[in-house]
């Protein structure tokens, strides 16, 4: 299976809401990946690997240095913010112009699967009910100061230190997140959008980077996929508890 897959970069604007033609409502996140421009390319002769290197998000003059001020100088784009490399192969990356704008639709095709990765929301320094979900200790008559506690983290004499990777309070979210085999509802090329069922990683402005799904790269999508599996799901429950009346 090959990890190379065609994509663009763009920023999580909102979450909103469509109606399909059934009248079932459905949540949805709209990306923009319009104005993602191409920097570069990578050449298996020259650099010992294929791939295309694209921008997105515009970026003040001030915030430049003068290596970026000559790159974007030499292929006379804007500068960007946000800048990846995309693994693809050679006849694909062929497809894509240095110093060129790439349109939505040459990348994605509506209803497919796609795959979103993001910088998860930072969350902080949590302790052990937040971050991992622990029960916690008993909240009745006799316990005191340890409601929130993760108990004991040690153990005796032999091995006498804590486990690599015991379950305790730290830092939580801002992590890179991947999401897989998310459906592409519509692509505006006018407007540069892509209106994604469910959610992706991030909040509100924060970059993302959409690529064609690694493990449903030919399936299609049913706009009532989900609420068939769910009214299923429900009608699985009801003739279980009608069985037990």
């Amino acid at each position: 299976m090959s990890s190379q897959r065609t994509g663009l970069l763009g920023k999580k604007l909102a979450m909103s809401q469509l109606f399909t033609p059934q009248g079932d409502r459905v949540g949805v996140t709209v990306v923009h990946v319009g104005n993602c421009v191409v920097l570069g390319k990578r050449t298996t002769e020259k650099d010992g690997y294929s791939a295309v290197r694209l921008g997105y998000g515009e970026k003040p003059l001030r915030l430049c240095n003068k290596a970026e001020m000559g790159l974007f100088s030499k292929l006379n784009v804007k500068p960007v913010r946000f800048i990846k490399e995309l693994r693809l192969d050679a006849k694909a990356a062929e497809a894509f112009e240095v110093g060129k704008t790439v349109a939505p639709s040459a990348v994605f095709k509506a209803l497919t699967f796609v795959d979103v990765v993001g910088q998860s929301k930072g969350k902080g320094y949590q302790g052990v009910m937040k971050r991992h979900h622990m029960a916690g200790s008993v909240d009745s008559h006799g316990s005191h100061e340890f409601f929130r506690h993760g108990g004991s983290i040690g153990c005796r004499l032999t091995p006498g230190r804590v486990h690599k990777g015991k379950r305790m309070s730290g830092h939580m979210g801002d992590d890179r997140v991947t999401v897989e085999n998310v459906a592409l509802l519509e692509v505006r090329d006018e407007e540069g959008l892509l209106v994604l069922r469910g959610s992706v990683p991030g909040g509100k402005n924060g970059y993302v980077q959409v690529r064609n799904s690694i493990k449903r790269p030919n399936a299609i999508v049913r706009l009532t996929e989900a609420e068939q599996d769910q009214k299923k799901r429900a009608g699985v429950k009801k003739a279980a508890a009608a069985k037990k009346k």
